[in-house]
């Protein structure tokens, strides 16, 4: 049967014309698939694979605008941008990551700080390909030495850009803010924001505190974008389009930088804060805490030990005094206290005390010390206020009542935080009955009115809060709420009065007797802050205050040499000048200055006298 089948002839041909059909029909298939394929590909995906291909070669790059500057009101400039370079690796691009990182170090020397904020950048980096800074502000040895050795370093490469610098360093800290690298947190609020995700797109660094964090909109400006063409290690070969970022605002600040800056000489080697106010605008002229801190060390990143030594400060100089700072007002209450017992009828400028150097109420044994053990005899309103006579307003709070008191205070911003845009600041506390009884601290005593009175018990105000206040008593109850930002890119920037209404007294004398007492203060022969009169070189309305830190027994003097230095009274001073047209209001708290005439009122005068005879001259 097999011997047969081979020697079939026919069979044979009709088997191979059989495979030769399917072989040809395999063959034409495949060929028809094939074309289909390419045709597919070169025709009906051609624009999807240009594209692909034309995106490897061209890449579209964001531009990072220019940050906004930052200017006081006489044009001096506060924050600016200078322009750095900065050691840069695209890990991607990099085949050892760890050899490239030892051999920057023997090139440029790269320290474990470096090398721990090189991590936290890489694990919140938005998108693959962009460079990661290894290093910042390199010198130019050390750029020289990095691009001699560019061709041994794939995927490094030296970026110039600007960054933020801050002229005066610590003097503006507080109120200026800082910008720092936009970290975790950050970005992963920015990434809830697609138009924000496309703002900072090309973005490292955001405003972290002060004005910076306030006007961030304003100051960071809009992205741009760039069309690039890049070879195939991903190096720059030319420009193909361009469209130029929208740098970010110019701000310029009501704040005046010779009174920033003198506050800072005066209250070198001290804790405190000076806050300074232009009555007729509610401009900030200076807003200043002491100590401070560096800015331009955040920027690029403050290293472990710099901030801890600035968290574990007995000083505390990341605190800002001057807006979060909450102090017992002490006596600088006491002519809006005067003034309050005045509206509501329970003492008039002739009505008279008799201090005999302590206050009693009614069924009650305690004795609330006048700060004067043997008194001052017989006082009226004026006279209290020019002696800063305890007693008498002991006496008038206890007759005005504690509801009498609350209300007219708070016309003043007193508990509140009146400012537009400083955006640290705190409210203090205003108490009253519902406060004490809602905190859980019992009902309303006598003698809680009785420490209101003068300024101390429950009752807690900021510097700002203070300087407000007495810029408003210097404008006659007519308001002008605080701010800092005066224009934007030479533009006034007008702000709304909002719902604050002006202060009203029945008898608008009580104004100007209230100025005339506060005169006397100062020029006054027993005023309290009479000290001053050597340097007057403008009429000053001011108050005296010395607040406590602690308590004392009842029949115990106060004996400052047995204190430690921290435990010892807060100096206060707050003043508006000059009297007959007020321009400058002022609060200066010095902390454990005690005598507030040697401490806190020279340094009021001396700003007083810098920024009228800055005007005037």
């Amino acid at each position: 049967m097999w011997e047969q089948s081979i020697r079939d002839k026919a069979y044979e041909r009709r088997l191979f014309r059989a495979r030769a059909i399917v072989a040809a029909v395999l063959v034409i298939t495949a060929l028809f698939v094939l074309a289909w394929r390419m045709t597919y590909l070169q025709v009906t995906l051609h624009e999807k694979y240009q594209d692909l291909s034309e995106n490897n070669r061209i890449q579209i790059r964001p531009i990072a605008p220019n940050r906004g500057l930052i200017y006081d009101r006489n044009g001096i400039l506060l924050a600016e941008n200078i322009p750095a370079y900065s050691l840069t690796i695209v890990p991607e691009k990099v085949d050892d990551l760890d050899e490239t990182l030892a051999f920057l170090n023997d090139l440029v020397g790269i320290s474990d700080r470096d090398l721990e904020q090189f991590d936290k950048r890489s694990s919140y980096r938005r998108r693959p390909y962009e460079p990661i800074v290894l290093r910042q502000r390199l010198s130019e040895e050390e750029i020289a030495a990095v691009m001699v050795n560019r061709f041994y370093l794939p995927g490094v490469d030296v970026q110039a850009q600007l960054i933020r610098h801050y002229p005066h360093g610590d003097a503006f800290a507080h109120v200026l803010g800082y910008v720092g690298r936009i970290n975790q947190r950050d970005q992963e609020r920015l990434e809830r924001d697609d138009e924000n995700k496309r703002r900072y797109s090309a973005t490292s660094h955001i405003g972290k505190t002060g004005i910076e964090r306030r006007y961030e909109e304003l100051l960071h400006g809009e992205v741009g974008y760039e069309r690039v063409e890049t070879n195939a290690r991903g190096r720059l070969l030319r420009t193909l389009q361009r469209e130029h970022p929208a740098p970010g605002t110019d701000l310029t600040l009501h704040l005046d930088s010779r009174l920033q800056l003198l506050a800072a000489e005066l209250l070198e080697g001290r804790r405190g804060a000076v806050v300074a106010i232009e009555v007729e605008t509610g401009g900030i002229l200076t807003l200043y805490s002491n100590p401070g801190f560096d800015p331009n060390a955040f920027v690029t990143g403050i290293s472990f030990d710099d901030y801890e030594a600035l968290t574990t400060s007995l000083d505390k100089p990341l605190f800002d005094r001057a807006t979060r700072g909450i102090y017992p007002p002490a006596s600088t209450l006491k002519p809006f206290v005067g003034l309050a017992a005045l509206e509501a009828g329970s003492t008039s400028w002739n009505y008279k005390v008799r201090d005999p150097g302590w206050f009693q109420l009614d069924n009650d044994e305690r004795y609330y010390r006048d700060w004067k053990r043997e008194g001052h005899g017989i006082v009226d309103l004026e006279m209290a206020i020019v002696e800063s006579c305890d007693t008498y307003f002991y006496d008038v709070a206890v007759r005005t009542g504690i509801d009498g008191i609350t209300p007219f205070l708070g016309q003043f911003g007193f508990g509140r935080d009146m400012s537009i845009d400083v955006i640290s600041a705190v409210s203090g506390l205003l108490p009253d009955r519902e406060w004490k009884r809602t905190t859980g601290r019992g009902p309303w005593y006598p003698g809680d009115t009785v420490n209101l009175g003068i300024g101390q018990g429950f009752m807690a105000v900021t510097p700002l809060q203070l300087a407000t206040a007495t810029a408003v008593l210097a404008n006659k109850g007519k308001w002008e709420v605080p701010r800092l930002l005066a224009a934007e890119n030479d533009v006034t920037t007008a702000f709304p009065h909002g719902d604050i209404p002006d202060i009203t007294l029945t008898n608008d004398s009580d104004w100007d007797r209230m100025f005339t007492a506060m005169d006397h203060v100062i020029t006054g022969t027993h005023g309290t802050a009479r000290a001053l009169r050597a340097n007057l070189d403008f009429s000053i309305a001011g108050k005296t205050g010395t607040a406590q830190v602690v308590g004392i027994e009842q029949d115990a003097e106060y004996d400052s040499e047995a204190l430690q230095e921290r435990l010892r009274d807060h100096a206060w001073f707050m003043a508006f000048s000059p009297i007959d047209k007020p321009q400058i209001a002022i609060a200066v708290i010095v902390e454990n200055g005690e005598s507030a005439g040697r401490t806190a009122a020279p340094i009021a005068q001396a700003i007083i006298n810098k920024y009228l005879g800055g005007a005037e001259g």
